[in-house]
């Protein structure tokens, strides 16, 4: 059937606006289409192009160069060694067991590693590298290296690993580093990113320890293109970290070695502290161990025969040890009674081997006692009747508070390890510690050195220093942070009379130089280097009435532990102090014979910057120190290892 004209027109125009419309919509499409090309390919291309990299770009951390530790000198006590290592991330890798098989044919790695190995990896972050092997040699380096292509999220690396140059002569004092262990992250708040990175190493013991925070430095990082398997491309950009601060210690590194060395064989401590700005300058323990041990990996043998020794070469005890300080505790008792007003200097009492206190008899180490004895002869012989006497008149409180401000019973500022505080026992002290009333009896203990006191080497080598100074003398073991100067602690606050102290000091020089003395076999012959000084021997048992009445076991037929602690403090020059020295010899039975001479002989060396001319020792001693420092294996200064710039990883 034949359309007319105007149904034939009007379909036309319907087709047309169809057409139109369709067209329209086309364009529309186009438009927006374009407009979204140009805002993607002009405005929004930087934000498409970092999604982009996204998928092929990798972001590590560099772990900083550790900052490194020096003695006064400038001699390496704690420096970085290169380290050969190998790392693996998981989220690079198609399949970690068959990776870490695979290396396990380059590299040495025993089935007890592999295990924990597998092991870290589970457990972190599919980005963080995990550590596989360290401390490689060139060789297995350049292996692995070769055949990383082959291997999905395996990377060699050169990093940095602490080193400890002086071994065993700085162990307990700069400490040491280890890996990071889940013990360490359970007391952070919120750890750092770095300590996250299985085997980083954080400061354990000593100065390590206590300024981890500043040595650790800030972490780097480097941006790295990888392909769709994982492996590294290349390296598209590296920012260093900051490495950690540079600490200059205190310490000599010759008058360190030279008193662990005059230690040797001996369960020891002592120290010697400059008495003019507080700088320690020899902070010796004996037996001790070397550091580089725990670094690289101590073995269970070699961890059980530092444990299972009874002399202890892990514990520091120059600052951990805390010991009846004996006898070298009567100036605390001599300057609280002269404070007190209630004794003189040639004031005498009458010592007649003992004394009765509250009902119970009170033994002098004479048995056949003194005689009568003055502030002066009370040193000099080492009396223990006068200072029974003194204590009865004084009280423990005002002992107590003496003996605080001499330093014992507080905790020195110090950044290392397990610093004790000591006690200055009192009466409220025992009522907190023990819920009982103090004693009449606990006063003359106090009174002597036994008893509650208790007290580190350190601690003695403080009190000396004041006693010595007059002055409220602060130990300092850092002297200086990345090259400043740190502050000097010693104040003119002491507030004891001179003249009490030289009173105190007069006692002290007789001990060492008068023809009674108990410590003259210790002297030193040289009149401007004289000391002065005081001998301690602390009962570490009881002697029952029944031994004291058949006579007292010497300490030579005692087992070793069993036998007196031996202690000796003392400075010197006399007229000029410079430096003041502590001793403490455990189970050396009698401290003018195993402490004195250990004490003389480093302040000698204090002295004389090293060893001693033979004229500094009496002529009956001389022989015998010449034999003595000549069998020492001191340290030979060409081989120390000079300061070296701050290294980078």
């Amino acid at each position: 059937m034949r359309r007319s004209p105007k149904e034939t027109q009007e379909s036309t125009r319907r087709i047309t606006r169809r057409g139109l419309m369709l067209g329209g919509a086309q364009l529309a499409v186009v438009a927006v289409l374009a407009a979204r090309m140009r805002k993607m390919q002009l405005e929004d291309a930087n934000q498409y192009r970092l999604l982009a990299e996204g998928n092929s770009v990798k972001i590590r951390l560099i772990p900083p160069a550790r900052g490194l530790i020096y003695d006064r000198n400038g001699v390496l006590l704690a420096g970085n060694e290169q380290n050969y290592r190998v790392t693996i991330t998981r989220e690079d890798s198609d399949d970690v067991e068959a990776t870490l098989s695979e290396l396990r044919r380059l590299v040495p790695i025993t089935d007890s590693d592999a295990a924990d190995i597998l092991h870290d990896i589970r457990r972190r972050p599919p980005t963080t590298p995990v550590t596989v092997a360290d401390r490689l040699s060139w060789d297995e380096f350049s292996r692995v290296a070769v055949n990383s292509p082959s291997l999905p999220g395996v990377n060699p690396d050169v990093g940095l690993s602490r080193n400890y140059p002086r071994r065993d002569d700085f162990a307990h004092v700069a400490g040491y580093v280890g890996p990071v262990s889940d013990y360490d992250l359970s007391k952070m708040d919120d750890p750092d990113p770095l300590l996250l990175i299985p085997k980083f190493q954080l400061g354990k013991t000593g100065i390590e320890a206590k300024e981890e925070s500043v040595l650790r430095g800030q972490a780097g990082q480097r941006r790295i293109e990888v392909n769709s398997a994982g492996r590294e491309m290349r390296e598209l950009s590296r920012e260093p970290g900051k490495p950690g601060e540079n600490l200059q210690l205190t310490l000599d590194y010759r008058l360190q070695n030279y008193a662990l060395k005059r230690l040797e064989n001996e369960s020891a401590a002592t120290v010697l502290i400059d008495v003019t700005n507080g700088d320690v300058l020899a902070c010796a323990s004996a037996p001790s161990f070397d550091p580089n041990m725990f670094v690289r990996g101590i073995s269970v043998a070699e961890y059980q025969t530092l444990t299972q020794d009874d002399h202890r070469p892990l514990a520091d005890k120059s600052v951990q040890g805390l010991y009846p300080p004996g006898s070298t505790y009567k100036m605390v008792t001599a300057l609280a009674a002269l404070e007190a007003g209630l004794v003189t200097p040639n004031e005498t009492v009458w010592c007649p081997g003992y004394v009765e206190i509250a009902g119970r008899r009170f033994h002098c180490w004479k048995r056949a006692g003194h005689g009568h004895v003055d502030m002066t002869k009370s040193m000099e012989q080492s009396c223990d009747v006068y200072y029974y006497e003194m204590s009865q008149r004084i009280g423990i409180d005002k002992m107590s508070d003496m003996a605080k401000r001499l330093g014992i019973g507080v905790r020195p500022d110090l950044p290392m390890s397990a610093v004790k505080e000591g006690v200055a026992p009192n009466k409220e002290w025992k009522k907190e510690r023990y819920g009982k009333e103090w004693l009449i009896g606990d006063t003359a203990n106090a009174a002597i050195g036994q008893g509650y006191v208790l007290a580190s080497p350190m601690h003695l080598a403080i009190m000396t220093a004041r006693i010595a100074s007059g002055k409220k003398v602060e130990p300092r073991l850092i002297r200086t942070r990345d090259g400043i100067e740190q502050p000097v602690r010693v104040s003119d606050d002491l507030d004891i009379p001179k003249a009490y102290l030289d009173d105190v000091r007069k006692g002290m020089t007789a001990v060492v130089n008068s023809s009674r003395g108990t410590g003259r076999g210790s002297r030193i012959a040289m009149a401007e280097w004289k000391m002065a000084g005081k001998s301690g021997t602390s009962q570490v048992r009881n002697i029952s009435k029944a031994e004291r009445a058949r006579g007292v076991i010497r300490n030579d037929q005692l087992p070793w532990d069993q036998r007196d602690h031996a202690l000796f403090v003392a400075f010197a020059p006399i007229d000029n102090p410079r430096y003041a020295v502590s001793v403490v010899v455990e189970h050396g039975s009698g401290g003018s014979v195993a402490a004195a001479p250990i004490a003389r002989d480093v302040l000698l060396f204090a002295l004389a910057g090293g060893l001693p001319p033979d004229e500094a020792y009496p002529s009956s001693a001389r022989a015998k120190a010449q034999a003595l420092n000549a069998s020492l294996d001191l340290v030979d200064p060409e081989t120390v290892q000079k300061p070296q710039a701050k290294s980078r990883a």
